[in-house]
């Protein structure tokens, strides 16, 4: 599924339903919200997508690769940023809660019973984020190991529970520069 090509049409429906799955979740946005949001017959929906299952796994697919197109730029073409602020940027990329990487957090605890195949796509993503993690770290101090990567990505996803907890109160800053400072 890495190279879907679909219609101008289809996109515009993966769009809307992104937007549905992050606000409302997986498995509180049905097919007849999708087409209704999306102003498509039902027809067309089951044309484009086939089932539910294989929508959530082309929407997670997207969403993925809009996000590593972003943190490949950060990482690679921002040559004018220090590694610690690469990292910043990492971390404040994939701790906003209206940004990209929430559905993906959102889909490892909702949907690995339901659609596996979408599920190893959003835990996919982690493994591959931990390893660009890793590789910026080992830029930082040579000592680096791949279990500081970890901390790092447990870093990212403890601050988005932070954040959804009854306060959510969370200085991002402070929680980043702990850990960049011990490093």
């Amino acid at each position: 599924m890495s190279n879907l090509v679909l219609p101008t049409r289809a996109i515009q429906v993966i769009n809307t339903s992104i937007h549905l799955f992050h606000h409302f979740g997986f498995h509180t946005v049905g097919i007849d919200r999708i087409v209704k949001e999306s102003k498509i017959p039902k027809a067309t929906f089951y044309n484009y997508f086939h089932s539910k299952e294989r929508f959530v796994e082309i929407c997670l697919t997207v969403q993925k690769e809009r996000l590593k197109e972003k943190v490949v730029s950060i990482a690679e073409y921002e040559q004018d940023l220090s590694v610690k602020e690469k990292l910043k940027k990492l971390y404040f990329l994939h701790t906003d809660l209206d940004g990209m990487y929430y559905l993906l957090f959102k889909a490892i605890f909702e949907t690995k019973l339901s659609y596996p195949k979408a599920y190893q796509i959003a835990v996919r993503y982690r493994t591959w984020l931990m390893n660009e993690i890793y590789s910026q770290l080992i830029k930082l101090k040579t000592d680096t190991t791949f279990q500081d990567a970890k901390l790092f990505l447990y870093m990212i996803e403890g601050t988005i529970i932070q954040l959804l907890s009854s306060d959510g109160i969370v200085d991002r800053e402070k929680v980043l520069d702990c850990f960049l400072n011990a490093k």
